[in-house]
């Protein structure tokens, strides 16, 4: 006859929660009580938090094992450096909870917190689950704690919860925090200094909030920007709470302008540091279609208006921020392309706001966006000109294309045609084909990033007018464009960074 198979035992990953022992649930009591192992992770002292929280259901005969780490900072000697010294401890400490749960005991796994956000039992998990009867009880979050503490709500109607280690490199914290509309920052201690940079330099350090070892014992809360770098230990994060219903008061020096490009259509194309100031201002201003890919957020009032007015939309922007208020100017693509920050800074150029902080961010251009969609036709020398011939008389707009064609250079065409101005692409069409062959590539690019887009190339000889209008994008190819015919069907242009030699002349 075979033996009957071995009956393993079962796994526990037990959440403690924050650090008093009555925020423990119902089911980490249950699990702790119940077990043959009760295990937990410590430093080289012995000491362990986790197991002070659950002491008291901690009873004689249990089997107590201490996973200690062989280091705390992250200096070694051994061959695989500070990560790979962690490998071998978590696959030494796996193994010597392997060794109970084959022996068909129950092992629960102490966690500070809850099991699976930033904890140590989470290197068990993923080295023994697949292999064991295992349950993850949850616990309250050092987050969730925190907020508690503040008494101050973190998330709100449409707001997203960001958390981030404070282990990140200072631009990508700042990044991330700009972005962020609540926020929290855990891994403190000696990143604390860097933190704070990080939350100064993305704006945001006003209205952080500090918490220090939430529900244990010496527990401190306060304004971060009053912290002592010095006293901050490990336990202790930054939060960012909820802005909802706090909305400052208008202080005269403390407003400014930040002119925000958001990149071809909205969300996807923002880079961090602009969508942090979005979410940072009091006031929106700008053409309403632009304004109206920005989320709507409480207490944020938002100004639209035509696109036909950016002085007068400017010189407004200045005089909210005279008056104390952060204001967004929101415009498409980059600001600086053909667009809004040249308005404003004209405007802020004047004696009445040359006091006015005014900042531009870059945004992804209408140019860059068409042509990622096509492949690369701006690999070489390009020269980017508008065909509207509002604001400069269209003989100039000639004799720009000419110089530019006559150069060989690649050309990025914006504001092609409108429902009034219907003749400029043709006449664009006649003068380049005095330079370039009817074979030129042209990308037709329209409403890039949009629900309507379309990104085709064709050649400069079958451009047809009517098919172009505002929200339409023209690249023109030099003599060495290429558009090529790839295996799937699709088409993909582009200029060889490489421009071939003259030839010498003939003796």
């Amino acid at each position: 006859m075979s033996n009957p198979p071995v009956k393993t035992g079962k796994l526990y990953g037990v959440g403690l929660g924050p650090g008093d022992p009555e925020l423990m649930t119902v089911a980490a009591v249950r699990a702790i009580a119940g077990a043959d192992v009760i295990a937990y992770h410590c430093a080289r002292h012995g000491r362990s938090i986790a197991r002070s929280i659950a002491a008291e259901h901690i009873h004689e005969g249990q089997i107590e094992e201490r996973l200690m780490y062989p280091l705390t900072v992250e200096t070694t000697d051994h061959p695989g450096g500070y990560r790979g010294a962690l490998d071998d401890f978590y696959a030494e400490a796996a193994a010597t909870l392997a060794a109970h749960l084959d022996a068909g005991r129950t092992v629960a796994v102490l966690a500070e917190g809850d099991p699976l956000f930033y904890g140590s039992y989470q290197h068990m998990h993923k080295r023994l689950a697949d292999r064991y009867d295992t349950t993850v009880i949850p616990g309250v979050t050092s987050v969730s704690a925190a907020a508690a503490r503040l008494g101050e709500p973190l998330c709100e109607d449409t707001e997203t919860l960001t958390i981030i280690p404070g282990t990140l490199p200072e631009d990508e914290l700042t990044a991330r925090i700009a972005a962020a509309d609540s926020a929290v920052v855990m891994k403190l201690g000696r990143t604390f200094t860097k933190v704070r940079t990080a939350l100064e330099s993305s704006g945001r350090l006003d209205d952080a909030r500090y918490v220090e070892r939430a529900f244990m014992d010496g527990e401190r809360t306060g304004r971060l920007a009053d912290i002592d770098p010095e006293s901050v230990p490990y336990f202790s994060v930054a939060v960012l709470p909820s802005r909802i219903d706090s909305e400052p008061a208008e202080t005269p020096g403390r407003g400014e302008v930040v002119v925000v490009g958001t990149g071809p259509a909205g969300a996807p194309w923002l880079t961090p540091e602009s969508r942090g100031a979005l979410a940072n201002a009091d006031d929106l201003v700008g053409y309403t279609t632009y304004i109206d890919r920005v989320p709507v957020r409480p207490g944020q009032l938002r100004h639209g208006s035509d696109n036909k007015v950016e002085s007068e939309r400017a010189e407004f922007a200045l005089d909210l921020a005279r008056r104390g208020r952060r204001v967004a100017v929101v415009s498409g693509g980059d600001p600086g392309v053909f667009a809004m920050a040249t308005a404003v800074l004209e405007v802020a150029s004047q004696d009445t706001y040359s006091d006015v902080p005014v900042r531009v961010l870059p945004g992804v251009t209408a140019a860059n966006a068409a042509a990622a969609k096509a492949g690369a036709p701006l690999g070489h020398d390009y020269a980017t000109i508008s065909l509207s011939d509002r604001l400069k008389p269209w003989e100039v707009i000639a004799e720009r294309l000419r110089t530019a064609a006559a150069a060989d250079l690649v050309l990025a065409l914006y504001n092609p045609g409108s429902r009034s101005r219907t003749w400029q692409v043709g006449k664009a069409r006649e003068l380049l084909l005095e330079l370039r062959l009817p074979d030129t590539p042209v990308v037709l690019a329209r409403d890039v990033g949009g629900p309507e887009e379309s990104v085709r190339t064709i050649r400069l000889g079958d451009l047809d007018p009517a098919v172009v209008d505002m929200r339409t994008l023209l690249i023109v190819g030099s003599s060495q464009t290429q558009a090529v015919v790839r295996a799937d069907g699709s088409t993909v242009t582009w200029t060889p960074r490489r421009y071939p030699e003259a030839a010498p002349d003939s003796a």
